[in-house]
């Protein structure tokens, strides 16, 4: 946990120079990759993520461990080929676990956050889940145990594996000649994205494309074809918190709400987007038809608004670094606490982003948790002990940032929905 924590203090200030250098490039090139709320999403989408993989808030099935220890045959000695080795073999994991996300409809929960946006930048690379809850990746790691690949080589190989799959998240960057042949690039993931009848489920590949035209899921990205990106039932809100459940909770409650009882079970294991006959029609679900015609989401954000969830995404960050900069002084009660409250902030901004009628309800709890933390512990998770000031400056925050959201609340009431 710690180590892991430690390793993003790298990795998040890295992204975001890349961010940036995407956003002048783009407007240099008179190009539009980026919106605010759309952005502010999907940062705070990464956020949730981080939090969440620093709670250790995932079971797992098996562990690789087990593989190893019963299945290894081949004894290959540690040098740079079995480094080489056990990213093959992670590479190959990724692509079918990639593919199941997207063809079986209770995996599909676990992935939408990803294609969630309806842009296609570096910033919604940072969308990841926080409902996989349940991990079963090691099974597919079987062919790295068979080489008999040491964990502690696979942890090293892990983050590097993930951290490589951000870069070609972009539509600045065209076809790249003979690499388009071997490795997944930015025209490769583009189609990977997009909603067209022509690019769906295809191009699962995360760093070699080898996989999808070794299995049948290659497609290129075609000139007269442009991509359109998105879900084809679309989120319509900025929350990623919401975004998470979201698949699941229509899944639910078309299986209450079915009168056949196979259709019950069937229905989490149908392919994504498969609902019983007799709940389509009376429980119809937006879906776009035409994915040249349909509107984005948009809730049309006054520039004060915009400027206020950049800085409340901004103070959580700042808060989610005290976390991990400071795990390893925090007991595991604290760190979940901290990490729940962390939720909540995001929750809270997301949602007034999402101009629905409750957000004053959101960020009546973190005033009122934020509060009650200070109280408790006559500071906040050890930042008194640099400065008794900070404490009050919290408490402040807190309490102007209440008010703050109800004056918008009250400003802008015309524009409060009731989000689904």
């Amino acid at each position: 946990m710690e180590a892991y924590a430690q390793v993003l203090n790298y990795a998040i200030p890295f992204f975001v120079i890349l961010i940036l250098i995407e956003a002048v490039a783009a407007r240099w090139k008179g190009v539009q990759v980026n919106r605010g709320a759309d952005t502010i999403s999907s940062l705070s989408s990464g956020i949730t993520n981080t939090i969440k993989d620093v709670l250790g808030l995932t079971v797992v099935i098996i562990s690789y461990n087990f593989f190893l220890q019963y299945l290894t045959v081949f004894q290959v000695k540690e040098t740079w080929l079995l480094y080489v080795i056990g990213f093959v073999a992670l590479d190959f994991a990724g692509y079918w676990m990639h593919r199941w996300n997207h063809t079986i409809n209770f995996l599909w929960n676990r992935h939408i956050i990803h294609h969630s946006s309806e842009e296609f930048n570096l910033s919604c690379a940072l969308r990841q889940s926080i409902s996989v809850i349940f991990s079963f990746f090691n099974i597919l790691l079987i062919p790295a145990a068979l080489f008999g690949v040491p964990t502690h080589v696979i942890a090293i190989i892990a983050p590097l594996h993930l951290f490589a799959q951000f870069w070609y998240h972009t539509t600045l960057i065209d076809k790249m000649g003979f690499l388009e042949y071997f490795l997944v690039t930015p025209s490769h993931h583009r189609v990977h994205h997009a909603m067209n009848e022509q690019y769906l489920d295809k191009n699962y590949g995360q760093i070699f494309i080898i996989w999808d035209r070794m299995f049948g899921t290659f497609q290129p990205e075609l000139s007269d074809v442009p991509a359109v990106y998105g879900v084809k039932r679309p989120v319509k809100t900025w929350n990623p918190i919401i975004i998470n459940w979201q698949h699941l909770g229509l899944l639910y409650l078309d299986a209450w709400r079915t009168k056949n009882w196979l259709d019950k079970l069937k229905i989490w294991f149908m392919p994504t987007g498969w609902r019983p006959a007799d709940v389509i029609d009376k429980y119809p679900v937006a879906a776009v038809q035409d994915v040249y015609n349909f509107q984005k989401y948009e809730t049309n954000l006054s520039k004060p608004l915009l400027a206020w969830s950049w800085f409340q995404m901004i103070v959580t960050i700042t808060l989610m670094f005290h976390l991990t900069n400071n795990i390893a002084d925090l007991s595991f009660t604290h760190i979940l606490l901290y990490g729940g409250f962390l939720f909540v902030c995001i929750f809270s901004y997301t949602t007034l982003m999402d101009k629905s009628r409750y957000t004053l309800w959101a960020e009546g709890v973190k005033a009122g948790i934020g509060l009650g933390i200070l109280w408790w512990q006559s500071g906040w998770f050890g930042l008194e002990n640099f400065s008794v000031a900070l404490t009050f400056v919290l408490a402040a925050y807190f309490l102007f940032s209440f008010a703050m959201v109800a004056f918008f609340m009250r400003k802008e009431a015309q524009w409060v929905q009731v989000q689904a």
